[in-house]
Formats: C-alpha cells, structure tokens, sequence
C-alpha cells in the first residue's frame, strides 16, 4: 500500500450543481462542478470525486456533459459516479474524460458488473462505493443514494468486492455525512483491515484534525471531504501542510 496519504475533494451534483447536505438530505447548492475543481486542483487536490447523486433515484443516466466539462479542465484524476448502470455507461464516463467510474447500486443489483467492469477497462478504474449506517453489531449497506436498505452486512460486501475485482472502496458513514463531527472511525478501520485495496474513507469531515485521525487511526489510504472545502473554511494545501506537520505524508 502507498505510504502517502490522497487527500480527495468531492463534489455531489444534482441537477448540474454541485450540492451538500447532512445525512443525505437538505441539499444546498453550493456552486459550479468544473469551476470547483479546477480550483480544488490549483489548491493541490490529488484527485476529485463527482458523484450525480439523484441519477440512481430518477433512473437516469450521468450528466455527460458536465463531466466532459470538468475533466476538460482537470490534469488531476476524475472519479465518477451516479447513474451508472451498465458497462456501456462505464465506458461512456471514461469516454467524457473520466479516469475512474464509481459504482454503488447497480453493484449490489448485479455483482458481476464490477467482474466485467475490471476485465473490460482494469481493476484501477473500478471503483466501488459504499454506503453504510450503524446497525447491532456492525453496519448495513444502502442504495439509491441512502434511500434504500441493501440488506448486506458491509464488511461482507467489501471482501466481496475486492474478489470480484474492485480497485479501490470508496466508503461513506451515512450516519456521520455532513455532520462535520468526524469520520466513522470504527468503520474505516472495519472495513480497510479486512481488504487488501485502497480504501477512501468518507462522510463527516469537519477539520483537518478529522483526517489526520481518520488516516492515523485506521489504514485508509485516502480521506474524502466536502464542507470544509466548499464553504471556504480551509483549502486543500492547509490541510496537507497541517498533515505533513502531524507526521503523515501527502503527495
């Protein structure tokens, strides 16, 4: 595994505008996706999620030509998500300039399209998502952009994952999204200990100090953020230069 730590912006979009929330819900529109990461990059992103957060609910395809015109402006790494439903719809987001595709419902829906995924465009642009919440004794998996109960116990599905070929978890505490109260650390440190892939740890970034314990306390390999991004509060190069003087090491 990469000893330096990702530090990765995300950028939920709903209706071509980027949007945040708490625990999926009570969207704000926040701004521009490619005028955000474009900015995000200049501040020394590693690398920018965009995820269509409504397109698995209203069963629609990606926005296209929003994501062209984000990669167009981007030398970082592009992960999308959202919509994707077959792997015509991977390689449509890789043809629009995506680097990696990033799938959740249609995962748990039909397990081997990340199989076909892997084998039609690598494993490194397979990039599985998974929302979870707390549940007695561990934590369960959800869909539809946290609409819906999967029923899979999460740790489980992420050995799963990994063996049908995933390159990476994406992993989001629907109980801490948006709360800026800290990561899930219990279920960071779940899920990254019992896969042998990178693992992004995701949902309820409040401070630089929440990613440096995320990426201290468990093995992730990469910590996810938004709020702090989007209102201003810190820049990307804040929170490296605050991680690289707390002894981890950042690109």
């Amino acid at each position: 595994m990469s000893l330096t730590k990702r530090i990765i912006p995300c950028l939920d979009v709903k209706d071509g505008a980027v949007v945040k929330g708490v625990r999926f819900l009570d969207l704000k529109d926040v701004g521009s996706p490619p005028a955000m990461a474009e900015e995000y990059e200049r501040q020394g992103a590693d690398e920018i999620v965009f995820l269509d957060i409504s397109a698995s609910v209203e069963g629609r395809r990606t926005l296209l030509g929003v994501v062209e015109e984000t990669a167009k402006r981007l030398f970082v790494p592009l992960t999308v998500g959202g919509g994707i439903r077959e792997t015509a719809d991977v390689r449509a987001a890789l043809n629009a300039g995506a680097d990696k595709v990033s799938i959740n419902t249609v995962a748990v829906q039909r397990p081997e399209i990340i199989s076909e995924c892997a084998k039609d465009f690598g494993s490194q642009c397979v990039v599985v998502a998974i929302d979870a919440k707390r549940r007695a004794g561990g934590w369960t998996v959800y869909t539809h952009g946290g609409r819906r109960d999967a029923q899979l116990d999460m740790v489980r599905w992420a050995k799963r994952v990994e063996e049908l070929g995933a390159g990476e978890i994406l992993l989001t505490s629907m109980d801490a999204d948006g709360t800026k109260d800290g990561y899930d650390i219990a279920m960071t440190r779940a899920v990254a200990d019992a896969v042998s892939i990178p693992v992004i740890a995701s949902g309820g970034c409040g401070s630089p100090r929440h990613i440096l314990e995320v990426l201290r306390e468990t093995k992730a390999e990469a910590a996810l953020a938004a709020s702090i991004f989007h209102y201003g509060e810190w820049t990307v190069g804040d929170v490296k230069e605050y991680l690289r003087r707390n002894g981890v090491e950042v690109r």
